[in-house]
C-alpha cells in the first residue's frame, strides 16, 4: 500500500515536471519576435515625382499606420506591415492636394487605402531585404524593399528600432489613368523613415 502511493506521487511529481518543462518552451518560442507599433510622430512617407520632365514635385502621406514584428534569432519569421491613407496626401498646396485625391490620380473614395504586407525577410549587411505585397489603387504588385536599420534603442524606457528605404513605382503599374501621365512624370520615388515602439 505505501509502495503504491508512493509511486502515484513520484509519477505526479514526474508528469508536473514534464508539463512545466513544455509550458516553459512554448513561452520562450512566443517570446522570441519582438513586437512593434509604427511611431508616427517620428516617421514619414514621403515622395516625389517629375513635373514637366524638368523638376520635382515632392509630398507626403500625413496618415500612416503599421507593425513590424522582429525575430532576430530567425529573421525568416520577421513580419513587415504597413497602411497609408491616401487622402492624407500632402502637397503643401491644398488645391493640388484635392486633385490627387480625384478619380485620375489616387481615386481615394474608391481606394482609401496604400498596402504593404510582407511575405518573406531575409537577413543581409545592415537590414534586412523584405519581399511582400504592394498595393496601391486597387492594383497589388509583389516589391522588393531593402530595409536598412534594424538597431534597438532603449530611450526613457522605451525600446525602439528603426528602419529606412527608397523604391521606384510606376504609376502605370497600377492602374493610374494614363492621360493623367505627362505632365507628371509616370515614376515616383518613395522615401520611408519608420521608427517602431517595442510593444
Amino acid at each position: 500500500m505505501i509502495q503504491s502511493l508512493f509511486s502515484h506521487h513520484l509519477f505526479a511529481c514526474a508528469l508536473t515536471l514534464i508539463l512545466a518543462v513544455s509550458f516553459s518552451g512554448n513561452t520562450t518560442r512566443c517570446s522570441a519576435a519582438d513586437e512593434y507599433d509604427y511611431d508616427l510622430v517620428h516617421s514619414s512617407v514621403s515622395f516625389k515625382a517629375r513635373h514637366l520632365d524638368i523638376s520635382w514635385i515632392h509630398g507626403r502621406f500625413n496618415d500612416v499606420s503599421g507593425k513590424f514584428s522582429i525575430d532576430r534569432e530567425t529573421p525568416a519569421n520577421s513580419t513587415f506591415a504597413l497602411t497609408i491613407k491616401t487622402d492624407s496626401v500632402d502637397t503643401a498646396n491644398a488645391a493640388r492636394d484635392e486633385h490627387l485625391r480625384q478619380p485620375d490620380y489616387f481615386d481615394t473614395k474608391q481606394f482609401p487605402t496604400i498596402t504593404f504586407r510582407s511575405t518573406s525577410v531575409k537577413p543581409i549587411d545592415g537590414g534586412y531585404e523584405v519581399q511582400g505585397d504592394f498595393t496601391m489603387h486597387g492594383t497589388t504588385n509583389e516589391i522588393t524593399l531593402v530595409l536598412m536599420g534594424g538597431k534597438e534603442h532603449d530611450i526613457m524606457g522605451k525600446k525602439r528600432v528603426a528602419f529606412s528605404t527608397e523604391l521606384s513605382l510606376k504609376r502605370s503599374d497600377y492602374g493610374f489613368d494614363k492621360n493623367a501621365i505627362g505632365p507628371i512624370g509616370d515614376k515616383a520615388l518613395v522615401m520611408i523613415d519608420c521608427e517602431g515602439v517595442k510593444k
